[in-house]
């Protein structure tokens, strides 16, 4: 394989994990960055550009990460409330009147990060051109009736968790979700992390697909009664309706679709811009102060729900908007938060060992949660700083 990037001494493995996606988990093109205490350690990209395509990856190439743009998103609500802007245990409805509709009045704020709002499902599913309009979304989560009372259980919002939080955003500071990011966080920062793609990077972005590989080992095989797969395959099931709340999904690799906003689905980043990212969340990195307080930081990562998971079948653990570490999706240690991207990509931090991770590939595959390429990195930085 040839491979491009360094490695900081000790970091190593992880480039040996690196080469075996490639060799041996059918990996086409992706990159892998990892910041420790601010610091680059890990930065190394390989493989195509496109996924069907033969142009070579190169440094500054970004890709869609999909459901790792919750992680992102999720930052603007914590910063609201950082900055008093926001209360996480208001009603959604305090903020957004119309939303009250069909007993959502107990809906709270904190309940749009922590996956509990019963709220995954819409009974009439969105076209495309309707999922990419900023205001259709947000009208049909605030018609929609709970699917179980708000607050007593959770389950994964996969595409209703993004016009939950934009409109709340949107209500609070007069912009979107992506608009507040390149305005107040992403911009300011430098970072190559986009929700809503200008069209002066638009050559920057890789073509996304499909591909196969072998399958995972050891624990990641590990099936429960009823797999995801298998509940997605039934159309009356909470998954599949969860992930038809688009029907059909929009072309990943649309220009349209790239240039929308969902803060659920479609932030457009390179691994160095999505470890960055989480980097300067923890701490200060080149040029940048650190973005949450120590008390931020606990309401990312402390527990807020965990156990089966309605939608995703398997159990699931979220502090407020992010993923924490758990056999759905194992991160560094029981201290770290972010969040995967169905099929690969995946961001997160670790505030007890100063580590922030980045991956994203051109290479869809079937999983929701642990991707066997991500998780061999995973296992590589792990080895690294000696856990």
């Amino acid at each position: 394989m040839d491979v491009h990037g360094t490695v900081a001494e000790g970091f190593e493995p992880v480039r040996e994990a690196f080469v075996r996606n490639f060799v041996s988990l059918g990996e086409r093109g992706a990159a892998v960055a990892v910041y420790r205490d601010g610091q680059r350690v890990v930065d190394l990209w390989a493989g195509t550009k496109d996924v069907d395509g033969t142009a070579p990856w190169e440094r500054g190439t970004a890709q869609v990460v999909r459901s790792a743009t919750k992680g992102v998103a999720a930052a603007v609500l914590l910063l609201l409330h950082q900055r008093g802007q926001l209360d996480l245990d208001a009603p959604v409805g305090h903020y957004w009147p119309e939303f009250k509709a069909r007993g959502k009045e107990r809906v709270l704020v904190r309940h749009v990060l922590n996956h509990r709002a019963g709220l995954p499902v819409l009974d009439h599913p969105l076209t495309p051109e309707e999922a990419l309009d900023p205001f259709r979304g947000p009208e049909a989560v605030a018609a929609q009736a709970p699917a179980w009372e708000p607050g007593t259980d959770h389950g994964y919002h996969a595409l209703t968790y993004g016009w939950l939080l934009d409109e709340l955003v949107r209500r609070v500071t007069g912009q979107s979700t992506g608009e507040w990011l390149a305005s107040q966080l992403t911009g300011p920062l430098g970072l190559d992390l986009w929700l809503g793609l200008p069209d002066s990077e638009a050559g920057r972005v890789g073509r996304v697909g499909r591909v196969e590989g072998a399958e995972p080992t050891g624990a990641l095989r590990a099936r429960p009664k009823r797999s995801v797969t298998e509940a997605y395959q039934d159309p009356a099931s909470l998954t599949r309706r969860a992930f038809a709340a688009i029907t059909p999904f929009p072309e990943q690799n649309d220009p349209a679709y790239r240039a929308a906003a969902l803060p659920a689905t479609n932030a457009i980043a390179t691994a160095d811009g999505l470890a960055r990212f989480y980097a300067t969340l923890i701490g200060e990195t080149a040029g940048a102060a650190r973005l949450f307080t120590p008390e931020t930081v606990e309401l990312a990562r402390a527990e807020e729900s965990a156990g089966p998971d309605r939608v995703l079948v398997v159990g699931t653990r979220f502090g407020l908007g992010y993923m924490l570490h758990g056999s759905a999706s194992p991160l560094l240690t029981p201290g770290s938060f972010g969040h995967p991207g169905r099929g690969g990509a995946l961001g997160f931090a670790d505030p007890d060992t100063g580590v922030a991770f980045g991956y994203v590939t051109n290479g869809f595959r079937k999983t929701v949660t642990a991707d066997p390429r991500a998780q061999g990195l995973v296992r590589a930085v792990r080895g690294a700083v000696g856990l």
